[in-house]
């Protein structure tokens, strides 16, 4: 681990597997995968020039993507990369070297026999046995080795299903060993960022603190003041409690009451971080603004720009009054930092590549927030500059994270709630009566999750734009068609929907429809991410 603390990214403490993207769905799980083995790993776009990197990793994992080598304009890595004297891991879903043939072929589960060939290209597979169990998803095959390879692995329908290069640390595999599909994928992992790229497996959170919080007060200097955004989720309250610990009562936490937060929300945010936590807090009653800026407006990109937008208002004013409360008081510093609770999924489905991907939806946390929040904006009153002490985490590490900083098990496991809020739950026009609506069917599934002990899961209720006939003691009534939405997942990349008893489903839809007044009925969410999302906007 480097000595000397770097002012910008964990890569400069940490030995760093570097991932290049080419648009694969799966690459945050070759992230997710090195990281559970202890090893810190960074993406960036396959565009990415060496010439451009500042820091100089450890090894390089060349994603897959849904790029074929014929394709017109098709990614390439840069040539240079190779030139970088660092082993290589190329997922070869579908190749992007223009010397390997290629032609279609497989998908599913496949057996892969492993070759013994020398202890140097041996070294990817060993301790795998003599075969093990893989996932293939891909267009193209390699149909001819490039010169100076050789195989290491074959399947029944991939000759060279597994490549090595004879004298370089160079390896490529046909399969996908990110994926859970592949049971000991892990194991070819850790074989090659810690036995062949030579990383230490140090990527734990208690280096992480004492890394961070002497980063933080790098950052921020012995005066200046800090303000934040609190919602009373996980990802905003380790990130208070962090800036907390690094400079003390120079952080001020703002919790902005939008109306569109969860029932008695504000409340229980005050309570946990005045109270147990002991951050300075400002609540700042805002609902009828957000709510008028809101009426008509359908478009859910526009509504999480305009809560965005809003925030950003309210923020700016909150500094500038925080600003002058500190006058009188000596050696106080201007409030120059703007702290946010960003994490590195957010950041991921923001990027927006030329070839290999595209954006999913804008969060409120990366593109959400106007220009005039970023670092050096000439409209910012306050010269604000943006704080993200989570943005290289997973909600796991933030989670694990929290507990290490000793926060309440309660808080820790708490569900994830969006920055909009509610505002992203209410499909079509937000209005004060939908909005409570939804927040109550909320509180009701929520109580009933929880009564049942699988609190453990991502759960909401959110509000469909239609409304259905139903039928109230012999009345007809016309009410709206609330949306229970439970997800399982372990990083919010990906997600399944959870599977509730028929019997708790049912209890659920009856004591709200009986419950909440203005609803008919009652619908579960069974999309998985992809092709959904987690929130329903």
């Amino acid at each position: 681990m480097a000595t000397e603390i770097d002012a910008e990214a964990p890569h400069n403490n940490f030995d760093t597997i570097l991932v290049l993207d080419f648009g694969s769905q799966t690459s945050h799980l070759i992230l997710r995968r090195l990281r559970a083995l202890s090893i810190y790993a960074e993406m960036l776009p396959c565009t990415t020039k060496l010439a451009d990197l500042t820091w100089k990793p450890m090894g390089v994992i060349l994603s897959g993507g849904p790029s074929s080598v014929y394709d017109k304009g098709s990614p390439h890595v840069d040539s240079a990369i190779f030139e970088l004297g660092v082993p290589i891991l190329k997922l070869l879903g579908r190749p992007t070297l223009r010397t390997l043939l290629a032609e279609p072929l497989e998908y599913g589960h496949a057996d892969v026999t492993i070759h013994k060939v020398d202890s140097h290209v041996d070294r990817l597979f060993a301790g795998l046995g003599e075969t093990m169990h893989a996932y293939m998803s891909h267009f193209d095959k390699l149909v001819r080795l490039p010169e100076g390879f050789v195989v290491i692995a074959k399947t029944a329908n991939s000759e060279f299903a597994g490549i090595a290069h004879q004298t370089k640390p160079i390896f490529g595999v046909q399969f996908h060993p990110e994926l859970e599909h592949t049971p000991r994928g892990s194991e070819l992992l850790r074989n090659f960022s810690i036995d062949i790229c030579g990383a230490q497996p140090n990527w734990v959170m208690s280096d992480f603190i004492e890394q961070e919080i002497a980063r933080i007060r790098k950052l921020v200097g012995p005066k200046a003041q800090v303000i934040g955004a609190v919602s009373g989720g996980v990802d905003s309250t380790v990130a208070a409690k962090l800036m907390k610990e690094a400079i003390g009562d120079r952080f001020h936490a703002v919790l902005i009451d939008n109306g569109l937060m969860r029932l008695n929300e504000c409340a229980q945010v005050k309570e946990t971080l005045e109270k147990h936590l002991g951050i300075n807090l400002t609540v700042v009653n805002s609902a009828e603004l957000f709510l008028g800026r809101l009426k008509g407006v359908r478009e859910p990109e526009k509504k999480r720009k305009i809560i965005g937008e809003t925030f950003i208002d309210l923020f700016e004013q909150e500094a500038v009054r925080i600003e002058k409360e500190a006058e009188n008081t000596p050696n106080a510093g201007k409030v120059s930092w703007f702290l946010q609770g960003t994490l590195y999924p957010d950041v991921i489905e923001s990027l927006s590549f030329k070839g290999p991907s595209a954006t999913i939806k804008t969060h409120h946390n990366v593109g959400g927030l106007p220009k005039a929040s970023l670092p050096s904006h000439p409209s910012v009153q306050q010269g604000l500059r943006l704080l993200e002490p989570l943005r290289e985490l997973f909600k796991d590490e933030v989670r694990a994270l929290g507990r290490r900083l000793q926060i309440h098990e309660d808080l820790v496991n708490r569900h994830p709630f969006p920055g909009p809020g509610i505002g992203v739950r209410v499909l079509g026009d937000i209005t004060p009566e939908r909005v409570e609506i939804a927040r109550k069917a909320d509180h009701i599934f929520i109580s009933m999750i929880k009564e049942a002990g699988i609190y453990n899961e991502a759960t909401y209720a959110g509000l469909d734009t239609n409304k259905a006939v139903g039928v109230m003691g012999d009345t007809r009534v016309y009410g709206y068609i609330v949306i229970l939405r439970a997800v399982t997942t372990s990083d919010f990349m990906s997600a399944e929907p959870y599977e509730f008893s028929f019997d708790l489903l049912k209890a659920m839809a009856r004591r709200i429809v009986n419950e909440v007044d203005g609803v008919s009925r009652v619908t579960y969410d069974l999309s998985s991410k992809p092709p959904g999302t987690i929130e329903l906007e």
